[in-house]
């Protein structure tokens, strides 16, 4: 039996990039597709931070809605995007090979203002209180909007700069030369990975979907996942993790940290562990953070954020 495998995606151009590369990818195999582009909340409420808006996967729901529905057979996310926590009847059923990991700073060609005062612009709240602890005399502005929007936006606004992830300037082709990347940022959980998603039952679609996994990225993302659920951050909460495998050693280098949102709380952890152990990486390193202070600031945290 064959069937056409409908591909579901926002309608951004970065979006559409990543559902024309799995489509690309899945007709290299022999297989039938269709794209069906949906605008999701996300993209719609943009006057908005996205933790005030008080929805996890604000970007996933209305896909998740089209898949349970039958209007579409998979889903095509920035990985970083999707909650841990998946509907019912939904399962991940590939990670595509991992690209650019980094955040980067945008900035208009003089970077003077990294000593001085200035105003820096993002939507995460991951990487504005990872700016203000290392430049706690900046100013941090919302932004909000696909990728080309805000490139647009920081042109259009007197900001000194604005933090973007590398993989989605790199993927569409927009990446300036003005741009410093933030090494010392430690990116969000499964950042610069693409997931596909399916309905637990469609064994065809999943067949030929898992075709298309890299392993060493889907256990990369699983320890930081694991990482960010046990910390119950959902994507509202100051959390990065990055885990990379170390072919030499065969061993799991892992990165967290958990910030207050002001930035002047850091708790961090770094870990290096044989490559067997990593299945309870990321929820070990999270209960290190926990009972190291992590349970008092998550609770700050969400009081902060109800606020």
């Amino acid at each position: 039996m064959t069937k056409k495998i409908r591909i579901g995606t926002r309608d951004s151009e970065l979006a559409l990039w990543q559902a024309n590369t799995v489509q690309k990818q899945l007709q290299d195999l022999g297989y039938a597709t269709e794209i069906i582009a949906v605008k999701s909340d996300g993209d719609i409420i943009l006057d908005k931070p996205l933790y005030e808006l008080g929805i996890t996967g604000i970007f996933t729901k209305t896909l998740d809605i089209a898949m349970i529905n039958g209007q579409v057979d998979i889903a095509v996310h920035s990985m970083k995007d999707v909650p841990t926590a998946l509907p019912k009847g939904i399962v991940q059923a590939a990670v595509l090979e991992r690209a650019n990991v980094l955040d980067i700073l945008v900035h208009k060609g003089n970077l003077d203002f990294l000593n001085s005062e200035a105003t820096i612009a993002t939507g995460s709240l991951r990487r504005q209180s990872q700016w203000w602890n290392k430049y706690p005399n900046h100013t941090v502005v919302d932004l909000r909007g696909n990728v080309n929007t805000r490139m647009q936006k920081l042109k259009n606004n007197d900001w000194n700069g604005a933090v973007f992830a590398a993989a989605g300037l790199e993927r569409i082709n927009i990446k300036p030369d003005s741009f410093i990347n933030l090494d010392w940022m430690i990116p969000a959980p499964a950042q610069g990975a693409m997931v596909i998603v399916a309905m637990e039952n469609d064994a065809f679609t999943i067949d030929a979907v898992s075709q298309l996994n890299d392993i060493e990225t889907e256990i990369c993302t699983y320890i930081e996942r694991q990482f960010l659920r046990t910390l119950e951050g959902g994507c509202t909460a100051p959390i990065g993790a990055l885990a990379k495998y170390n072919e030499e050693e065969d061993t799991i280098d892992f990165k967290g940290v958990l910030l207050s949102i002001d930035g002047k709380q850091k708790l961090e952890i770094d870990k290096k562990v044989d490559i067997s152990e990593w299945k309870k990486l990321g929820f070990n390193s999270a209960n290190e953070i926990i009972e190291n202070g992590g349970s008092d600031l998550m609770a700050k945290i969400k009081n902060e954020l109800k606020k």
